[in-house]
């Protein structure tokens, strides 16, 4: 009881600040996210996805470049996306799940670059997307698998194979401390972040139960994270364009 006050107390907070950042002029009419995993949409992309339906009106399509198969669920975990996907309000024609033997769902394999890129650059071009929105570089929790799709993502927008009008947004990567304090990390987005969406406790319970679909990924520790993690109620973005990506690769090659 005292959790869900402290929170929405915090959302009061947001309200008169900005729930809602994004950018006034942008036509966004064809929305495409792109995630490694099933459980990825709802764990990391929950208040984007929830917040762009809301106040925008776009078209989400999703592109999940793997069945989820590392513990052998993969069958099942293809159907609890589709499941997922409904709560968030994600049509099932717009769903596109790739089960390719390049990318299995296992950290220690190597996901090719290029494997993803030419996945991503057909999707975007059949699909006519407007924007694209996925991991930064640092993939949240950098699981190999996350950091391989911005790489493949940043490296169409570097070598200009994506369509002039299609913008890249990356979701910000925090620290351990802010990952786990929930709507209190509301200043410092505000201050840190470029764009960002906010939910309340309320609006958050679509995204918890969205993640609930995912029956074989509800763990202990993951009934933890949908109630502790900024994801479930704070997403902050950063629109990318081929200068922030040179200067990224620049400073990943200076390591």
């Amino acid at each position: 009881m005292i959790y869900t006050e402290l929170l929405d107390s915090f959302h009061n907070l947001s309200i008169r600040l900005e729930y809602f950042k994004w950018p006034s002029k942008e036509s966004m009419d064809r929305v495409l996210f792109i995630t490694s995993h099933p459980d990825d949409e709802c764990m990391f992309f929950g208040p984007v996805i929830h917040s762009i339906a809301q106040n925008l009106g776009s078209q989400i399509y999703l592109l999940c470049l793997s069945h989820g198969n590392y513990e052998k669920h993969g069958c099942k975990r293809r159907s609890e996306l589709w499941e997922a996907c409904k709560v968030l309000g994600i049509p099932e024609e717009n769903i596109t799940l790739f089960n390719c033997s390049q990318l299995p769902d296992d950290p220690n394999i190597e996901w090719k670059v290029q494997t993803i890129a030419n996945i991503i650059s057909n999707t975007v071009d059949s699909l006519d997307i407007q924007a694209v929105i996925t991991f930064d570089r640092e993939g949240v929790s950098q699981h190999p698998n996350h950091t391989a799709v911005y790489y493949a993502t940043a490296s169409l927008c570097l070598n200009s194979l994506l369509p002039k009008d299609c913008k890249l947004f990356t979701l910000d990567s925090v620290n351990t401390f802010r990952k786990y304090i929930s709507l209190l990390d509301l200043l410092l987005t505000y201050l840190l972040s470029t764009y960002w969406c906010v939910l309340s406790f309320e609006e958050a319970s679509n995204i918890r139960n969205a993640m609930r679909k995912h029956h074989s990924q509800m763990k202990w520790f993951r009934w933890l994270y949908i109630f502790c993690s900024r994801y479930m109620f704070i997403n902050s973005l950063r629109k990318m364009t081929i200068s922030d990506i040179e200067l990224e690769f620049q400073i990943e090659d200076s390591h």
